[in-house]
């Protein structure tokens, strides 16, 4: 099977730039040795101050180097990756020597693992007593601290907002601090997003009163579960900060099996754990899925997603009313760069009708993935950069990605994929005439 990377796929696994660069100078230089492939792995040998052995896993890019590095991939990893890009037909097709044969074992074994680790947990008695006190004894916990919340929403709004801002982070950390106590860390974490918002805008006032509406409208959904939908309920629960484990997500969610394009990415840090977005698009199903990885300090996450490329996958939706977030159940077959043209919205309308429904069956939606067809950057007065779509109608842009915008599109009508916040738009790739250029990080 021959190689299918590139050198901008493999620039998005770098953790940071320093380690990019690091691997663009291995991978352009005479240190290596022993270099090859088969239709699982990419390996090689690379001479710096020892002799270190690389290997890349080719269904999901995940690396191993000998080297003492804390950073996920390496630079070595990435000068082999890099490298393999460059010239594939350089790449020998060989046997895989013994160190990457037991490393790719090891692999399988310790997947094989984790799935007989759930068949046991799934087949072992279960305590069911035992079970229904500590979750009654959670509920009676998470009650208690969303009526201490509803008094202090109620003082915060009688209060007025204009002290807020003077109030600094404390007043939401304090708060969030005793919900986290309460076992509702799902809404901790909406209250110190709130915190955030005073004074990062001239509106900021309008927005946290929306997103206190929001929240009050959580916890009042919460005290009357019982009266909701199933999927509804499930929504609610998880966003108090009940969880579902995967095996749980498997037996309950909707499968979809279709070949996904992996539209953007986003990764950001949230007090100690680095949170990862990635938003993709079935192909034949045109149904987005949002998959969420969670990794402490430098570690890598679990599964390797590559803007701009497809895969074939099996993927399972958690339980909801709207689903959206999801998991990769199971991938058939290695990666590919994406080529063609994806289905998407004809404009501005059709799309913000959809997210529009989204929000009816679901009111607490955070984002709202898309790819409008046909849309320009465009400078409107004092109101900024904004997408415009054929019609004329415009929604602002969220980040500076405008001048890479007008210079792949030339000032031409192109396709882009975005995040949709509410109140803007978060590009994240463009898609022209089978190309894929991505935008956000």
């Amino acid at each position: 099977m021959p190689l299918t990377l590139s050198a901008e796929h493999v620039a998005t696994l770098a953790p940071d730039a320093a380690s990019l660069a690091a691997g663009k100078k291995l991978a352009a230089g005479r240190d290596w040795s022993n270099v090859g492939h088969d239709d699982r792995a990419l390996w090689g040998e690379c001479k710096g101050s020892a002799l270190y052995q690389v290997r890349v896993d080719l269904s999901d890019l995940s690396a191993k180097c000998s080297c003492p590095s804390r950073k996920f991939p390496c630079k070595h990893a990435l000068g082999l990756l890099l490298k393999a890009a460059a010239d594939p037909g350089g790449i020998a097709a060989v046997e895989a020597p013994d160190w990457v044969e037991d490393w790719i074992a090891r692999r399988g074994a310790a997947a094989e693992k984790k799935e007989k680790k759930k068949a046991d947990t799934a087949a072992a008695p279960v305590d069911e007593k035992a079970q229904a006190r500590r979750a009654q004894k959670r509920t009676e916990r998470v009650d208690d601290g969303l009526a201490a919340l509803d008094l202090w929403l109620a003082d915060l709004v009688r209060n007025g907002l204009a002290s807020v801002a003077d109030r600094g982070a404390e007043l939401w950390e304090s708060q969030a601090a005793r919900l986290v106590d309460a076992q509702a860390p799902g809404i901790a974490a909406r209250l110190r997003r709130i915190g955030d918002v005073p004074r990062s805008a001239p509106d900021w006032s309008r927005r946290v009163l929306v997103e206190l509406g929001r929240l009050a409208l959580l916890t009042e959904a919460y005290r009357r579960a019982d009266t909701l939908g199933d999927a509804l309920r499930d929504d609610v629960r998880s966003l108090v900060g009940w969880t579902l484990k995967d095996d749980e997500v498997i037996a309950r969610g909707t499968a979809v099996d279709d070949r996904w394009l992996v539209l953007g990415q986003r990764t950001e840090d949230e007090e100690r754990i680095r949170v990862q977005r990635t938003w993709l698009l079935g192909l034949e199903s045109g149904r987005y899925a949002l998959v969420l990885q969670f990794a402490v300090g430098l570690a890598s996450f679990t599964e390797s997603f590559i803007p701009g490329t497809c895969f074939a996958a099996r993927v399972r939706y958690w339980p909801s009313a709207h689903p959206s977030r999801a998991l990769v159940e199971e991938r058939r077959g290695n990666p590919e760069p994406w080529t063609g043209e994806p289905a998407g919205f004809a404009g501005f309308d059709a799309f913000l009708g959809a997210a529009t429904s989204a929000l009816a069956a679901q009111p607490w939606l955070d984002r709202f993935p898309c790819v409008v067809r046909d849309v320009r950057p465009a400078r409107l007065d004092a109101q900024g950069w904004h997408l415009v779509d054929a019609a004329g109608h415009a929604l602002p842009l969220a980040s500076r990605d405008h001048r890479r915008l007008l210079a792949v599109s030339g000032g031409h009508p192109m396709h882009v994929a975005a995040e949709w916040d509410g109140d803007a738009l978060l590009p994240l790739a463009v898609l022209t005439a089978g190309a894929f250029e991505r935008l956000s990080a």
